[in-house]
């Protein structure tokens, strides 16, 4: 029986300028129990027990064409209680978003490495 999400493993071309935007940007601390591996990379707690992995490998799907609107393509969605400062947070960085379409308080940006991001309010 699946109980919940452990982790969502992202790809990185430069380690550096995506910890610039995680840790930067969104404000999260990295994990110390990262085990050395054969590939550099780094992970993040967000919240009830999930965890970000940034792993520095290629990416096969680098350079393809991607939707302007995360929502329409492979995308981890993260939950947030205040929509307001991650949209200033976003807007001080230059980071580029989309609102949901459906309506939610939601929206979706994307990683330094394109990959797309949604962040839903909660209470």
């Amino acid at each position: 029986m699946i109980t919940g999400i452990h982790h969502a493993t992202f790809l990185t071309a430069d380690l550096a300028r995506a910890r610039a935007f995680y840790e930067g940007v969104l404000g999260l601390s990295p994990d110390a129990a990262r085990p050395q591996m054969s590939f550099e990379g780094i992970w993040y707690d967000v919240g009830c027990g999930a965890q970000i992995h940034l792993m520095l490998l290629p990416d096969p799907a680098a350079g393809l064409p991607r939707p302007a609107h995360g929502g329409r393509d492979r995308h981890v969605a993260l939950t947030v209680t205040d929509m307001a400062a991650l949209v200033a947070r976003l807007d001080h960085a230059g980071i580029v978003y989309t609102l949901s379409q459906s309506g939610r308080r939601a929206l979706f940006c994307r990683d330094p490495d394109q990959n797309a991001l949604e962040f839903i309010e909660v209470a």
